[in-house]
């Protein structure tokens, strides 16, 4: 009948009117989502540092960042995350977060775990006291040793020594903020035992030592008294001749560690016939445990010593070392060198 047809004109367009309406709210949404998403974050003051803990869901996580005032609101970092599909991907630690930075990218550094990192190098021929007062050092590491033993340290470390002197290989170790220093000492005492195990299979036959530990130990001790590169192998040489001949290592830095703290930058006569263990003057063989941490070179030295007659070695006062087979020679190098 002709006065029907405009009431079904009329529902007809408030359905077409409702959808262009949800078409253009969720149009708008969309719009304002992708600008949060692709703005720079410009809070003030920038860089900030956030720490997620291990276990943080994206809520907090995103409480986190509003609370700190790094972006607002934090329901919508919560959807940008679920949408990509990353609600349960992001990654605890420590980041360090610009103002330049907009939330797309950030939820990307966090999925990545692109953290604050911090580095410890640990130098060769340092003691473990050295060792100990660098990682102290690190403001950013967590201090789980901290007032701890050297005892207690190792058993901590699962380790089968009782002297922390030479466990720990010296090189330059990268941790996210917030890790343990105990996390890196046994990285450093496992690749310490790792080059330890592969020079000591692949030594050279015949060397007059026992176990991978007396490698260590010369090794420490060759570490410590190397002034120059071209000398390592020649005064890992000199000493291995020495044990294998039965002779005194005579080595002065063994007779320091031993002295300790009494040492006061001079060795001197009374101190050769001081009765520590470490004094090499007094005592045949190897001292009972490293003296200082040996680098590879020092390691590959006494796994692999050059040939050579040469018994004794002096300091010539430049770095390098005079190397003799004879006494007399080594005293007339002596003479030349340190009594001048």
């Amino acid at each position: 009948m002709p006065d029907s047809a405009p009431p079904r004109k009329v529902r007809g367009g408030a359905r077409i009117t409702g959808a262009v309406l949800m078409l253009l709210v969720l149009g708008g949404i969309a719009v304002a989502f992708g600008r949060f998403s692709s703005q720079p974050l410009g809070f003030s003051p920038s860089p900030v540092r956030v720490t997620i803990m291990p276990g943080s869901g994206l809520g907090t996580i995103a409480r986190e960042l509003s609370r700190q005032g790094i972006l607002s609101p934090g329901w919508a970092f919560i959807a940008l995350a679920r949408v990509r599909g990353q609600g349960e991907r992001l990654k605890a630690g420590t980041y360090e977060i610009n103002a330049a930075a907009t939330p797309m990218t950030l939820l990307d550094r966090m999925v990545k775990g692109d953290v604050v990192q911090i580095e410890v190098r640990l130098i060769e021929g340092w003691s473990f006291r050295d060792v100990r007062a660098a990682i102290d050092a690190v403001a950013d590491m967590r201090h789980d040793s901290a007032g701890q033993s050297e005892r207690e340290i190792l058993e901590r470390l699962g380790a089968i020594e009782t002297s922390a002197e030479g466990l720990f290989f010296p090189d330059t170790y990268r941790f996210a903020a917030g890790s343990s220093d105990l996390a890196l000492l046994r990285k450093a005492y496992d690749r310490m035992r790792e080059r330890v195990r592969v020079n000591w299979e692949g030594r050279q036959p015949g060397l007059p030592i026992t176990s991978p530990y007396q490698l260590l130990t010369l090794a420490s001790i060759v570490e410590k008294e190397t002034g120059q590169a071209a000398d390592r192998g020649l005064i890992a040489a000199v000493f291995l001749n020495r044990l294998r001949e039965g002779m005194k290592l005579q080595s002065d830095p063994t007779t320091i560690f031993g002295l300790g703290e009494r040492f006061d930058g001079n060795l001197r006569r009374p101190d050769l016939v001081d009765p520590s263990v470490y004094n090499t003057y007094m005592h045949e063989g190897l001292p009972p445990s490293p003296i200082a941490l040996p680098g590879e070179a020092a390691l590959a030295a006494v796994s692999h010593p050059p040939a050579t007659s040469a018994r004794y070695f002096v300091a010539k006062g430049d770095g390098f070392s005079a190397f003799s087979a004879t006494l007399a020679d080594h005293n007339r190098a002596v003479a030349r060198y340190q009594q001048r």
